[in-house]
């Protein structure tokens, strides 16, 4: 009786444990060729996100081999390698773990013709989600939830699917070729995490003993006690259903930061523009483009000590606490008057956990054109700093020129005496044409 064969594509799913696509691929078929097909489409995006995205596949690697199996490497186009691997290895079916965003669905369309005309069964699985993003409608009418709340009472509600196991063993047909992974590249970031499925599901293990403390801590900027896993969950190094599993309570402060990640990819799957257009209905658009004040936020050099240290831990780190992010959006878009899709774009090119969904429906949300109920709140950063940062840590780590400047005066150093500013080698804030914020009085 000849071997069954199955090729799992692997796409943001690096993991063996609790993925569906693999997990259920290795059960029903002889042989499973889990591949990875580096798009030159994706190149350049990110360097920080790419070299993440090669310590991931070098991890994955590694896990595949302790079970009999390997990954497969291919550069190119992902439909193009897929189908001609199958033909290689004989393959009946291809696997695939459904996503959202017009890429990854253009490519589903694509491999599901292509599959079709070589007569290949393809199948889609969950596993970038909790729930996934079609699953759970409105009662009133409509094809997603607009409002976070009322999807987050069905989302708690709502029976998960079972979390699967890695499998025991992956078996690849003879002869193969695997192919070799790239060198990982110097990325932007110098203290950028490391990817890969082992340091997630450790990162994991470690934070968990701090959950109960997560609701007091979490917008403390200067303790930065949050879990730090996005950038795991973007790439799909550890399962969220693992990671909501693990923290338990399903109303739970935490958890409830994994129902929004759920709640934004619900929405790109019904609006797939949406790092690009707006998503309120009827949102007015009116912006100003000012190269020299996108520069100087981008580069953290606004004269607003809050929106520079955020703005420099993301090109530190590839990271930027929930709590600035927030802040330096609020601060481009409310302040500077600048359009929501710059911002989209920087932080992009920086973040390990950038993606569509959530980059750009938090940017909508603090834009005022996506689905936050009040769209005119600001962000008063001045009034944030004190709050989060009272005692002016976090400024002081990520501000140096501002390291002498005690407490919680280091969020507004153009108040400081006169004598003490000229020393201090930082810029006054940035002044827009036409506006009085009430802080900087």
């Amino acid at each position: 009786m000849t071997a069954s064969t199955a090729v799992v594509l692997l796409t943001r799913d690096l993991r063996v444990h609790d993925h569906p696509a693999l997990a259920t691929t290795c059960a029903a078929f002889d042989r499973v060729v889990p591949l990875y097909v580096l798009d030159p489409a994706l190149a350049g995006l990110s360097a920080n996100r790419t070299r993440f995205l090669h310590q991931a596949l070098a991890d994955l690697r590694v896990e595949l081999r302790e079970r009999g199996g390997d990954l497969v490497v291919r550069h190119g186009d992902p439909v193009a390698e897929t189908i001609r691997l199958a033909g290689e290895v004989g393959a009946t079916a291809v696997a695939l773990s459904a996503d959202v965003s017009h890429y990854a669905r253009r490519r589903e369309r694509r491999l599901r013709a292509e599959c079709d005309r070589h007569r290949l069964h393809l199948r889609l699985f969950p596993g970038l989600t909790v729930v996934e993003p079609g699953a759970l409608q409105p009662g009133g009418g409509g094809d997603h939830y607009r409002v976070f709340s009322p999807y987050h009472r069905s989302w708690a509600a709502r029976q998960w699917r079972e979390e699967l196991a890695a499998p025991d063993r992956v078996a690849l047909p003879s002869g193969v070729r695997v192919g070799g992974l790239p060198k990982p590249p110097p990325g932007e970031s110098p203290d950028a995490a490391v990817g890969g499925e082992r340091v997630a599901r450790q990162r994991l293990t470690d934070w968990l003993p701090a959950l109960h403390r997560y609701d007091d801590q979490h917008d403390d900027m200067a303790g930065d006690d949050t879990s730090r896993l996005s950038p795991y969950l973007r790439f799909g190094c550890v399962s969220p259903l693992t990671v909501a599993n693990s923290a338990g309570d399903r109303s739970g402060p935490f958890v409830r930061q994994l129902c929004w990640r759920d709640f934004y990819y619900q929405v790109t799957a019904a609006f797939p523009d949406i790092s690009t257009a707006a998503y309120r209905r009827g949102a007015t658009e009116r912006w100003r483009y000012d190269d020299d004040a996108l520069a100087a936020w981008t580069e953290g050099r606004t004269g607003m000590p809050i929106v520079d240290a955020g703005m420099r831990q993301m090109r530190a780190q590839g990271w930027m606490h929930n709590r600035a992010r927030l802040i330096t959006a609020g601060y481009l878009t409310k302040h500077l008057g600048q359009d929501w899709r710059s911002g989209v774009a920087v932080f992009f090119r920086w973040l390990l956990d950038g993606d569509v969904a959530n980059n750009s429906g938090n940017w909508q949300w603090v834009a005022g054109t996506g689905n936050d109920t009040k769209p005119y709140r600001g962000f008063n950063p001045v009034r944030q700093a004190e709050r989060y940062d009272p005692a002016g840590d976090y400024v002081r780590r990520w501000v140096p020129e501002l390291a002498g400047v005690q407490g919680k005066a280091v969020h507004q150093p153009w108040r400081l005496p006169e004598a003490l500013r000229r020393t201090l080698d930082y810029p006054p804030p940035l002044s827009v044409p036409g506006t009085d914020p009430v802080w900087l009085r």
